[in-house]
């Protein structure tokens, strides 16, 4: 059974990030996104990246009908190099909101996000044909899977970043 913590809204600082964009069907992403994290995790050993907190999953444009665009990211220090399908990135700082849940990824971001509506607030994105786009929307898994296997078991944080005045259009 998962939960759903409190939302609130945080000042965050802009984060590094060395990542491997992509794409994928909303069916079926976990699989997508286990292999990317694979060959990120694998690349970041293989540098020696010292790394500056908690990988993350970016979502760049959610389309739930269709695909989605995606990237995993590994915070660092200082922007480095590209090396292939490994870019450098960067979430942009300022207010964001957040919250922490277990279970359901859908029903975490859903009641993150009536609770924004809720309050008046709107989020830093545009519709495009593509679908939602984001300019800093993601997760961040606190558990470490080594200790607890149970992905439904694990607290994730789901932050999106939010526009710097309340628009009408997004209540």
């Amino acid at each position: 059974m998962g939960s759903i913590g409190i939302p609130k809204v945080v000042r965050r600082g802009r984060k590094i990030y060395m990542g491997i964009r992509f794409e994928t069907p909303f069916r079926g992403a976990s699989r997508a996104i286990a292999a990317q994290a694979r060959r990120m995790e694998r690349w970041s050993a293989e540098h020696g990246v010292r790394r500056a907190g908690l990988p993350f999953l970016r979502y760049h444009v959610i389309d739930m009908e269709g695909t989605m665009v995606l990237s995993y990211c590994i915070p660092v220090r200082k922007r480095m190099p590209a090396d292939g399908d490994v870019k450098p990135g960067e979430l942009p700082a300022g207010r964001f909101a957040a919250l922490v849940y277990s279970g359901g990824g859908i029903a975490g971001n859903r009641a993150l996000i009536e609770w924004v509506r809720a309050q008046g607030f709107a989020f830093d994105r545009r519709n495009s044909a593509e679908g939602d786009r984001f300019r800093a929307r993601y997760e961040t898994v606190l558990t470490d899977p080594a200790s607890e296997p149970r992905r439904s078991r694990w607290e994730i944080e789901v932050a999106i970043k939010l526009a710097d005045r309340r628009r009408a259009s997004d209540r």
